[in-house]
């Protein structure tokens, strides 16, 4: 498979979808924003986003081979 830019684009959207989600669930488990452990939310958020890359690297779907 060669990494083209419609690959890093489609695998970059699902990164960023995935520390979104990651950031509101990590941010959700503080009962108030005075409590929400920021550097944990920033950690756990930078690291899905690396894990959502490096499992991007096996294929997506939305990116067909020729």
């Amino acid at each position: 498979m060669s990494y083209t830019l419609k690959w890093l684009k489609c695998a970059l959207v699902r990164a960023f979808k995935t520390v979104a989600q990651t950031a509101a669930a990590t941010i959700g488990t503080g009962a108030m924003l005075s409590e929400v452990n920021w550097r944990a939310v920033l950690s756990a958020s930078l690291l899905s986003g690396l894990l959502s890359l490096l499992t991007s690297l096996a294929g997506l779907p939305e990116v067909n081979d020729p």
